[in-house]
């Protein structure tokens, strides 16, 4: 980006994340500070407020620093709302993740700054239809001389697009054409030769999906199954398949089911595991996007919100990846209609039977949806243009 500026030094930025969602969050988040430093020379300071969770997903983070420099980005702990601050530490473009309040003193530091940073609300990804007449709206500082717009990730030419960082899809497609390659991977966790002919499926959701029930119907089926699951995702139902504690490592077969715990891996590495499944289910929003670049068949299980909201959410994405013209796509919206509590069946078996069905129809509907998304543009290409044309209609107003 040619951010115009009085010098000719990269632009400066900042992000202020709060851990809410364990590691989609601080997910987003670091995948969106590297991109930025790597593919545009942004220099980038990430405020976090939970180091814990970030060392999960990116080992090299020191959770007893206060400030330190992780591939390429400034890592601060942001421990509070307090602190002032000169209008000099403020940086060009100030980023809030999904409304997060930033602390008082530095947005009183941004309204004295010359020029004024570009100030951005960066929301969470929806697929509702409200969400176009809403991206790139400014909203004015109810005290000082300061407009902050919302910027929206999404599925249209009419939002932000999704995270994507170049040569992703290269990446994954030698990935993908290389057994060898991902057999090697898959052993990492022990996986075995025989194993790699099974259904290959990773599985990371909240505590509440109906894990016992899905377990039961792999086990209980007549096609193996491998199940590869971060440690930590659905403890109890985890070890009581196990008939132990799920620690990384742990591992049991019952029936045609090999269940498989797995340590939290760096982030490329989760890209990786989710390339060389069959079938991934993913949670809230960073593996979301991240299961729909891998070209797979995915069932998301969405962040819950008060009054069923993330119901309505669900549908709404459902109604533009699942709708099709015959049907063939019925099976992927009910099993995650159910999967997500939005209506009840009778039967996890018989879902879970119809599902796998139509997982050879479902590969198709993700390759091709992965292809409309890279035609929107990445999020954060996008981000930065309209960072540039704001402040080139704020140096020249008309």
């Amino acid at each position: 980006m040619s951010f115009p500026a009085a010098s000719h030094t990269a632009p400066t930025l900042a992000i202020f994340c709060k851990v809410v969602d364990n590691y989609g969050d601080i997910g987003i988040c670091w995948r969106l500070a590297r991109q930025l430093w790597r593919e545009h020379e942004v220099r980038v300071t990430l405020w976090v407020d939970d180091l814990v969770s970030f060392r999960r997903i990116c080992p090299a983070v020191d959770v007893a620093a206060e400030a330190q420099q992780v591939d390429g980005v400034l890592v601060r702990h942001w421990r509070s709302q307090e602190g002032s601050f000169a209008p000099g530490e403020v940086a060009d473009i100030v980023i809030e993740f999904f409304a997060v309040d930033i602390p008082p003193g530095y947005v009183e530091a941004m309204a004295r700054r010359t020029p004024r940073p570009v100030w951005f609300n960066l929301e969470g990804l929806t697929a509702e239809e409200w969400v176009e007449g809403c991206h790139r709206l400014p909203s004015m500082h109810p005290r000082l001389k300061l407009t902050k717009h919302f910027f929206f990730p999404g599925f249209t030419a009419q939002t932000g697009g999704l995270l994507h960082e170049a040569g992703l899809g290269q990446e994954r497609a030698a990935f993908q054409g290389d057994r060898a390659a991902m057999a090697a991977f898959l052993g990492r966790f022990g996986v075995d030769a025989a194993e790699m002919d099974a259904l290959k499926v990773s599985l990371f959701c909240y505590p509440h999906a109906p894990v016992d029930a899905l377990l039961r119907s792999w086990a209980e089926g007549g096609r193996p199954v491998t199940c590869l699951v971060p440690e930590g995702v659905a403890p109890a139902s985890v070890e009581a398949f196990l008939g132990a504690g799920a620690r990384a490592g742990s591992t049991a077969t019952r029936g045609a089911l090999t269940l498989r715990v797995l340590p939290f891996v760096p982030q490329p590495d989760y890209d990786r595991l989710l390339w060389a499944c069959d079938l991934n289910f993913v949670r809230g929003e960073d593996s979301f996007v991240r299961a729909q670049w891998a070209g797979r068949p995915f069932v998301w299980h969405i962040y819950p919100q008060d009054e069923g909201l993330h119901h309505k959410k669900l549908r709404a994405f459902l109604g533009r990846y699942a709708a099709s013209e015959h049907g063939e796509l019925d099976a992927l919206a009910r099993f995650s209609l159910a999967w997500n509590g939005a209506i009840d069946i009778d039967s996890m078996a018989a879902a879970w039977a119809d599902l796998q069905a139509a997982l050879p129809r479902i590969a198709i509907r993700a390759e091709e949806w992965r292809d409309d998304m890279l035609a929107h543009g990445d999020l954060t290409t996008n981000l930065l243009e309209f960072a540039r044309a704001l402040r080139l209609a704020a140096e020249n107003p008309v």
